[in-house]
């Protein structure tokens, strides 16, 4: 089969049809005609072979190699970007540009912030942005493989594995504790409270092995809205270190003893961002991060 290439401008065509829903919002957002945008996109699709999109009324969706060629899109059209950035950063010597983050609630709030305040400190023309991801599904993970994001603070070893194509390491492994009323003389007996982010990261052959721990009767949208149950006295839950960096008051932390389950928290990004000055920078900053401590606030 005869190369195939496609134009930056197709590149965003494809990814602006993906992200607004359809072929007139796309067009409104590239400045031109719904017409043209069709035009294009039959123009793609001839290209590659292969139906990316399905239209309808409602306006149109990636099929699944669209989906993939949206993601790679993204990403060429990134590395785009960088070419540029990092031209320019050889003659200036200067770490410049954008910088996109994936992180799930607790590492956002707890792990990022330090970070950014030295990133910033050592190099302030990054402008990074900080974009919170649900770690259920494709997660932080997925949202560099499409693109989205230049670098996801992730967690490993989970029901959600990390795509094969990016690369990165494990920065900390954080213990899980038990949170529950303070004062409760039998916090055990209490009903659990639980989120649905959490379930995909216990050790599971440790949980199945603790008869005590009932299944969840209460369900919270995230950690925080689970430490404020505990709280309030509905009950107690597992939850790893981040989470528990600043519990509110009214609640207390019990050890789980040496069998505690962990889990592990890295970064990863795409082979192609890794080698990216602006990357190396962050990672630089991760590695030298503190471990998370769990204390009260």
């Amino acid at each position: 089969m005869s190369a195939v290439e496609l134009a930056p401008q197709e590149l965003r065509t494809l990814v602006a049809i993906a992200d607004e829903g359809g072929f007139s919002a796309a067009a409104a957002r590239l400045g031109t005609t719904q017409s043209a945008v069709s035009h294009a996109v039959r123009g793609i699709e001839g290209k590659v072979g292969v139906v990316l999109f399905e239209r309808g009324r409602y306006g149109a969706r990636p099929t699944a190699a669209g989906a993939r060629a949206v993601a790679h899109a993204r990403r060429v059209l990134r590395m785009l970007q960088t070419l540029v950035i990092e031209t320019r950063g050889v003659a200036t010597g200067q770490v410049d540009g954008p910088l996109r983050i994936a992180a799930f609630r607790s590492a956002a709030l707890y792990l990022l912030p330090p970070v950014l305040e030295r990133l910033a400190a050592r190099h302030p023309g990054i402008e990074a942005t900080v974009t919170v991801v649900r770690e259920v599904g494709p997660g932080t993970a997925g949202a560099v493989a499409e693109g989205r994001a230049d670098l996801g603070i992730a967690t490993f070893g989970t029901s959600s594995p990390i795509p094969p194509e990016l690369v990165g390491d494990v920065l900390l492994e954080e213990p899980y504790a038990l949170v529950h009323p303070a004062g409760h003389p039998d916090p055990r007996s209490l009903p659990l409270v639980d989120w649905t982010e959490n379930c995909s990261s216990y050790t599971r052959a440790w949980w199945a092995a603790q008869d005590w721990i009932p299944a969840a009767t209460v369900r919270a949208e995230d950690d925080g809205a689970v430490l404020s149950m505990v709280s309030s006295g509905l009950g107690m839950a597992i939850m790893p270190a981040l989470s528990l960096t600043r519990t509110p008051l009214g609640t207390e932390i019990t050890d789980l003893g040496p069998e505690r389950p962990t889990r592990q928290v890295g970064y990863v990004t795409t082979p192609e961002l890794a080698a990216t000055a602006a990357v190396r920078a962050l990672v630089r900053e991760l590695r030298s991060s503190a471990k998370p401590q769990v204390g009260t606030g």
